[in-house]
């Protein structure tokens, strides 16, 4: 779903690139990160306009292929990528995904966006080989394209305090939507500037 989380005149656009982690999945979109993510730029005197262009059960592939028009309407000042959890899932070729990925940062730096790319992190039954090389795609790509590598946005959650998951045990509950805005924070707000910086 592309969901525009603030109409006001801003100075900046944040875009969100992500699967269902970030699209709200099984919540009310107003609980997700990213809607608290708007409400905490206000309220800390950043006017960015968010913009939510997660959509659930997208791989690497479908987001790159649809970042070229997104782009066309937008151009991001910030983007924040959260994306190839799905793909390890269902045990995609490790190259495939750094190449799919490598594509969307090359889109967004070619206008000029600032990248924070957020690593993702599979259960360790698909094998520690694998597992392994997933996570290790994001480091090497956050060198390669000088662009900040965050943190696991379910760090401190997932495993910690199983009682924050749906179900599922994949997604998040609204109660760890805050932790998991928090979790991504101290590596965005180096990216935003304030109006006269």
């Amino acid at each position: 779903m592309y969901c525009l989380l603030s109409a006001a005149a801003a100075a900046g656009t944040i875009l969100v690139l992500a699967d269902s982690l970030s699209a709200s999945y099984g919540i009310a979109i107003e609980d997700g990160w990213v809607a608290l993510l708007q409400e905490r730029l206000r309220l800390q005197g950043y006017n960015y306009q968010v913009i939510n262009a997660s959509i659930s059960g997208d791989t690497t592939a479908g987001a790159a292929a649809r970042l070229g028009p997104l782009l066309e309407r937008e151009r991001p000042d910030i983007a924040i990528i959260e994306l190839g959890g799905n793909d390890g899932l269902r045990g995609l070729s490790i190259a495939e995904i750094r190449e799919n990925l490598t594509q969307i940062i090359r889109q967004f730096k070619q206008r000029s966006s600032r990248v924070l790319l957020l690593p993702m992190q599979i259960p360790p039954n698909y094998g520690e080989i694998y597992t392994s090389k997933l996570s290790g795609i994001y480091a090497d790509l956050a060198q390669e394209h000088g662009i900040t590598l965050g943190r696991f946005i379910l760090d401190n959650i997932v495993l910690e305090h199983p009682e924050l998951m749906q179900d599922d045990g994949i997604h998040p509950k609204a109660e760890a939507q805050s932790m998991m805005l928090d979790n991504i924070w101290d590596d965005l707000q180096p990216l935003l500037t304030k109006p006269g910086q």
